[in-house]
């Protein structure tokens, strides 16, 4: 892991606050070579490296070039080059420079999507619309770039489970051909609200009501229940109940059954609980 980026380039989605306060930047060339030669001086022959910011992708395609190419004077068995990305961040560049980044090893973004339906996305103030999602990562696809997305439960608010997991399958199985193994992850992951968040205050004022625990499980199977892609499944992090992982679509019902065994067997009182006593999302 090196440091690429620090703070968010939009700082405007209204679940989040991580990087509030705070303003982006690019870490220095010179800070970034120090850092790449302290990294071969403990591990000369690393394959894989992960740029850490809130979203490296934003910077420009020179940028990215100069450091892509910056990474290959000190780890000349790097292979692949992996970062967060939110959609805006995509849209800048052409395929053809995407094509050329993922030539220079930039071969893996984690997008946090949150979600594939329109109300949805403009309503936590997410800055694109489904119909960029499919443009956008058909323009990955089209580079041969790898990319892992997220997909958010109880985002959508009491009530609204249904129609985001509809609507978001239906966004999904537009992306890429049923044959084609991209997203290579979908990553689940389930609202919880912070205090220093705008939809936290939305919801002290009423203005906003969080969907029950129960509500947010049969959302996500509503979800899987229509989604037509080639994709691993991954329910495993802390703002989830209980951790689930899977192949799609060959253990679908799998998954599926999981997912109602907990709601048949588990109480919302239970699933609230753990839920209120989360304190931040950084580790299990």
């Amino acid at each position: 892991m090196i440091q690429a980026t620090s703070g968010c380039t939009y700082n405007k989605c209204k679940f989040c606050s991580l990087y509030h306060g705070e303003c982006f930047r690019m870490t220095p060339i010179n800070e970034f070579e120090e850092d790449l030669a302290e990294i071969k001086s403990h591990q000369p022959h690393a394959r894989r490296l992960f740029w850490t910011g809130a979203n490296p992708f934003a910077m420009s395609y020179e940028n990215l070039k100069e450091r892509a190419l910056t990474v290959r004077d000190y780890l000349i068995k790097c292979q692949s080059i992996a970062m967060f990305s939110s959609i805006r961040d995509i849209k800048p560049k052409s395929v053809e420079q995407l094509r050329k980044l993922r030539a220079m090893g930039i071969n893996g973004l984690s997008i946090g999507m949150e979600s594939g339906d329109d109300e949805t996305l403009a309503f936590v103030n997410k800055g694109y619309t489904a119909t960029d999602i499919v443009e956008q990562l058909a323009k990955l696809d089209e580079a041969g770039i790898e990319y892992y997305l997220v997909y958010m439960t109880g985002l959508a608010g009491k009530g609204n489970g249904q129609r985001n997991a509809l609507n978001t399958s239906e966004t999904l199985n537009q992306i890429s051909p049923y044959f084609v193994e991209n997203p290579y992850f979908l990553n689940i992951d389930s609202l919880t609200l912070f205090p220093d968040t705008e939809l936290y205050k939305m919801a002290q004022h009423g203005e906003f009501t969080p969907a029950d625990e129960k509500e947010r499980l049969e959302e996500l199977i509503t979800l899987l229940q229509n989604l037509r892609l080639r994709t691993r499944v991954q329910a495993d992090t802390i703002s989830n109940f209980k951790p689930l992982t899977g192949f799609f679509p060959k253990e679908k019902k799998e998954i599926i059954g999981k997912l109602q065994h907990i709601i048949n067997t588990s109480s919302e009182k239970e699933m609230r609980s753990y839920r209120d006593s989360l304190k931040s999302l950084g580790a299990d």
